[in-house]
């Protein structure tokens, strides 16, 4: 069975981007969000085996959406994808408890490494 992906980022062709990337490789994507608040409500919903959380988003960011996710489901698998290679924002986020972090503009094949290595 294909692994459930939730994909919340606020920029919709980053979203597009993923999927598209994700979908190729036999992945299932089960939903999208455009902010932290939908993306706690939306793991509520769908419960998925990944999701790929943004950092910065309008609303409530991916560190505070990814803490609430955790404690919703403390085995919960996140990767952040970030813009900004900014080590104390990568800190916080594994600290938070992100399993990865991908960067900006995405290399598909680092993509794939990175959520095949976190649902292994």
């Amino acid at each position: 069975m294909a692994h459930r992906i939730l994909i919340v980022d606020d920029a919709a062709f980053m979203r597009m981007m993923i999927k598209d990337i994700l979908s190729k490789n036999g992945f299932e994507i089960v939903g999208e969000a455009a902010d932290g608040a939908q993306a706690v409500e939306k793991y509520r919903e769908l419960q998925p085996d990944l999701v790929t959380m943004d950092i910065t988003m309008p609303e409530m960011d991916g560190i505070t959406a990814l803490k609430e996710i955790k404690a919703i489901n403390p085995a919960a698998k996140v990767i952040m994808c970030s813009a900004m290679g900014q080590q104390a924002m990568v800190i916080d986020a594994i600290q938070a408890g992100a399993r990865d972090f991908i960067v900006k503009p995405f290399q598909a094949d680092r993509v794939l490494e990175a959520i095949n290595k976190t649902l292994s």
